[in-house]
Parts: C-alpha cells; sequence; structure tokens
C-alpha cells in the first residue's frame, strides 16, 4: 500500500521559498548603501506580509541569499546591524547612461520611453530609482509617433537571423501632418540585411524585390511588419559592397562614393574628429588651419553638413567634387537673389 504523502512538508517548503524571495526581493527593492535595514526592520516586513520568522532563522537566510549570489554587506543603524544589496547588474553609472540613451531617443515614442524607463527603474532601489526619472527629455525631445517601431525592430532582426523576407507598409505625411501611404498602401518585399541606428533614426538596409537592387527604409515609417515565408534574396558580391558603404552615407543619404579632402579651421578640429573618427587622416596647413580626408558620399546632406561651417570649411579635392560645391552655393545664392528682387 502507497505511502501518504506528507503534504504538510511540502507546505513547509513553499513557505521557505516564498521566505526567501519576499527577503531578497525586500533587499533589491527597499536597500541600497545609504538605505540598510535592520533585522528588526526585514522581520516586521516578514511578518507584514503573513510570514513569521526568527532573528536567527533571518540570519540563516540572509547567509543563503549571499549564497546564492546576492551581494549583501553589513552596516551600523543605530548601533544594530543593518543590510543592503552592494551590488547590481548595473551599476548607477550605467543606469543613468541607459536611461538618458532612452529618454532621448528619437525613434521611440515618448510612452515607450516611459515604460522602458520605469524598467530600469527596478534594477536599482526605489530610492535611487526617483533620480532616473530625466523626464526634461522626454518632454522637450521630438519624439515618433509611431508606437510599433519597437516591435518593427524584433520582427526585422528575427527575420534576419532566420533567413526570411519580411512585408510592410511604408509612409509619409502630407501637409496636414496626415499619414499617407506610399504607392496607393502597396505592400513592400524586401530582405533584410542590416540595421543602421543613424542621425537618431533606425534605418532598414534591404534588397528590394520590386526594384531588384540595394534600397533603405526608415523604421519608424514602417508598418504591418510581418515576416515573410520565403527566403531572403542572396546578395552578389557588388551589393555586398553596395549595402556595407550605404552604412556610412551621411544621413543616409546616397550619392557618389569618394574621398574628398577638407580644410578647416583649427577650430573645428573636434567635429571632424567626432564625425570621422579618431583614425581620419590630418595634416596641418598652417597655425590656424587643417587638412583632412574622409571617405564620404557626395550627397545633399554631406553639402549640409559642409556648408553649416560657411568659410571655415572648404572641400580642395578632387576636382569634380570642388566643381559641385561651386554650383550647389551658385543654386542656393540665386534662390536668395530671386527671394531678394521681389
Amino acid at each position: 500500500m502507497a505511502r501518504p504523502r506528507d503534504y504538510s512538508t511540502d507546505f513547509g517548503a513553499s513557505i521557505q521559498k516564498q521566505k526567501l524571495l519576499l527577503l531578497a526581493q525586500t533587499l533589491l527593492e527597499q536597500t541600497d548603501e545609504n538605505n540598510p535595514l535592520t533585522g528588526a526592520e526585514l522581520m516586521t516586513m516578514l511578518q507584514n506580509n503573513g510570514i513569521k520568522i526568527e532573528r536567527k532563522t533571518l540570519y540563516d537566510d540572509i547567509a543563503s541569499l549571499c549564497g546564492s549570489g546576492l551581494k549583501i554587506e553589513v552596516a551600523k543603524k543605530s548601533h544594530a546591524n543593518a543590510y543592503y544589496i552592494s551590488e547590481r547588474l548595473f551599476t548607477d553609472e550605467e543606469l543613468y547612461v541607459l536611461v538618458d540613451a532612452v529618454a532621448s531617443c528619437k525613434f521611440l515614442t515618448k510612452k515607450k520611453s516611459g515604460d522602458l524607463i520605469k524598467k530600469l527603474q527596478k534594477l536599482t532601489s526605489k530610492d535611487k530609482a526617483k533620480s532616473l526619472r530625466r523626464q526634461v527629455f522626454v518632454e522637450n525631445r521630438v519624439k515618433t509617433f509611431n508606437e510599433s517601431i519597437y516591435y518593427s525592430i524584433n520582427r526585422i532582426n528575427e527575420a534576419v537571423f532566420a533567413d526570411r523576407m519580411i512585408e510592410f507598409r511604408y509612409y509619409s505625411y502630407d501637409i496636414d501632418r496626415k499619414r499617407r501611404y506610399r504607392h496607393d498602401g502597396e505592400t513592400y518585399t524586401v530582405s533584410p540585411y542590416y540595421l543602421v541606428w543613424k542621425d537618431d533614426n533606425y534605418y532598414l538596409i534591404c534588397y528590394s524585390e520590386k526594384r531588384r537592387k540595394i534600397a533603405y527604409f526608415r523604421v519608424d515609417r514602417m508598418s504591418s511588419v510581418n515576416v515573410s515565408e520565403n527566403r531572403r534574396t542572396q546578395l552578389s558580391v557588388s551589393e555586398q559592397e553596395i549595402a556595407s558603404n550605404l552604412k556610412n552615407t551621411f544621413g543616409m543619404f546616397s550619392g557618389t562614393p569618394e574621398r574628398v579632402t577638407v580644410e578647416a579651421d583649427m577650430s573645428l578640429l573636434d567635429v571632424v574628429i567626432d564625425r570621422f573618427g579618431e583614425k581620419v587622416p590630418i595634416e596641418r596647413v598652417d597655425d590656424d588651419r587643417f587638412s583632412f580626408k574622409a571617405d564620404v558620399q557626395v550627397s545633399p546632406t554631406f553639402w549640409g553638413w559642409l556648408f553649416s561651417f560657411g568659410d571655415q570649411a572648404k572641400v580642395t579635392a578632387p576636382q569634380w567634387v570642388v566643381n559641385q560645391a561651386a554650383e550647389e552655393v551658385s543654386k542656393l545664392s540665386k534662390c536668395y537673389k530671386k527671394q531678394r528682387g521681389k
């Protein structure tokens, strides 16, 4: 005859697990180096949740949590031993960086930024979590209105790893700030290859099945993204090179790839290094000016960047780029001459 199961033992084991989990949760949420809790305070919190505990058992439980990997330190609080979590998955400085990045990220909606920050707050104590709520970035920064971008990114990554195509619709805004889907709401079918974060926007670099060439799309302008059952189109060597080069374009505006030489005032040295990196080739022209070489896509965005410095920077080679710079300046000048002549 089978021996009856002792359910009281199961119940006791369940209470023990709940006790350890609640104790760990309390320490993680309520304590840090500035806010330790004494043994008496921890016992009271457990009792308020229906779990009675003796002091010796509490010490044994704290030792068990330390043995499981929690970093618990002992401090003095009103002459009594107090306990706090001394080490977490992320340091305070790392959390500040993550929260600021999420809050100021343009491609995330205000709501999604807020949701992610709340989750990041749970990675530290409640007291320190208050300082992570930096609403000024969320309130004052221009944010996307496409709430589904978070899930679009996930589906694109899923398709890349599964070697599948994706389908979506693509839109832009009209003068009334309303969405207008391209090509009468046509469903785009592409083979995704790279996600690029450029100038606060996410871009998808892909192979367009309709155009039969490499293309790119802003992810926040994509809607109804779905992973297809069809496998991706495999890129040729030349197509792989084009796709890779697109990752280095100015503002994702494609143009003619070229290594240009630019002469600039010394005051722009930090700006150039910030844009092209510390390894950008730089030579001194004189005490006031320097020159640098950079691989760029000669496009409207490149001209916009260069011309923003006025006479402090000018392209000097190759000659065809110099000629095009003169043409761009001439067109801009004519535009304002016509307006002034009205």
